[in-house]
């Protein structure tokens, strides 16, 4: 899994997205060579059975296009669920500040165990905590992330380590908090949502208004001070250049409906252009 160290690395990784819970277009948005592809489950009607099955779709694409899950929230279960699917990443919407950062990171490990550089002189069990001082949450059990339990012994100690963890800014409160988020340990990279942030400033859409742009600027300047690379969504060509020279560290250029809907137009407009 590579996406992990790419964002380390400062390598700007280029993503997909895709809403359509649909194997068929998730492969066809990896065969593209991005870097990454999103699924997403907030604004979708993807099940855990689709997630499973578009990260075999992603997978099996030319190229190493790696797999990013969006979930819908913090919810331990559905967290659990995703992460035993098997991404290269997870990204969590409505992270409004350093508590909710850590409780994101402390749901995405397993408990410590003795021997791992945990705290092992004169703890209980329940209170041991690994070197970042998280207990641990996650559930253990085979799943696809461990190849049906068959390298549980191994992902456990190791493979869970790959997932880069991306905690989201959508509200004033999170890009006040987002230098405290990005310090958090385990949290890999922020993701400023701008149709949600702009919405919750009052602002819906409107890039160009000062309190929009400050807020980005405020975002990334706070994040990369920690070291930590921040990224957004773009759906357009003119976005694309926006973020770009606004300072964004990668971005998701692009989604799927977005996609069909420009290409749909574009065909319809050529061609009554021609009658």
């Amino acid at each position: 899994m590579d996406l992990k160290r790419k964002l380390a690395e400062g390598d700007r990784p280029v993503g997909g997205w895709c809403a359509l819970p649909s194997p068929g277009v998730a492969e066809a948005l990896a065969a593209a060579d991005f870097d990454f592809v999103t699924v997403d489950t907030e604004h979708s009607a993807a099940t855990a059975g689709d997630v499973e099955d578009m990260l075999r779709a992603i997978e099996s694409a030319p190229g190493d296009t790696e797999a990013l899950v969006r979930v819908a929230d913090a919810e331990p279960a559905r967290i659990k669920r995703v992460l035993d699917a098997g991404p290269s990443a997870i990204m969590v919407p409505q992270i409004n500040s350093s508590g909710a950062a850590r409780e994101l990171v402390e749901l995405c490990r397993y408990p410590p165990q003795i021997g791992d550089g945990s705290d092992d002189g004169g703890v209980s069990p329940e209170d041991r905590v690994d070197a970042d001082g998280y207990r641990g949450r996650r559930g253990v059990a085979g799943s696809r992330a461990s190849d049906f339990g068959r390298q549980l012994d191994e992902y456990l100690r190791d493979g869970a380590d790959d997932i880069a963890v991306i905690a989201q800014i959508e509200t004033p409160r999170a890009v006040e908090s987002a230098g405290e988020i990005a310090a958090v340990p385990g949290i890999d990279a922020l993701f400023v949502g701008p149709a949600d942030l702009s919405a919750s400033l009052g602002r819906f859409g409107e890039y160009d208004d000062p309190a929009f742009t400050d807020a980005i600027e405020a975002t990334i300047a706070a994040a990369n001070e920690e070291g930590v690379p921040v990224g957004t969504l773009a759906t357009s060509d003119e976005l694309i250049d926006r973020w770009v020279d606004a300072g964004y560290d990668y971005l998701i250029a692009g989604t799927d409906i977005g996609f069909l809907s420009a290409g749909s137009d574009r065909a319809i407009e050529r061609f009554e252009g021609r009658l």
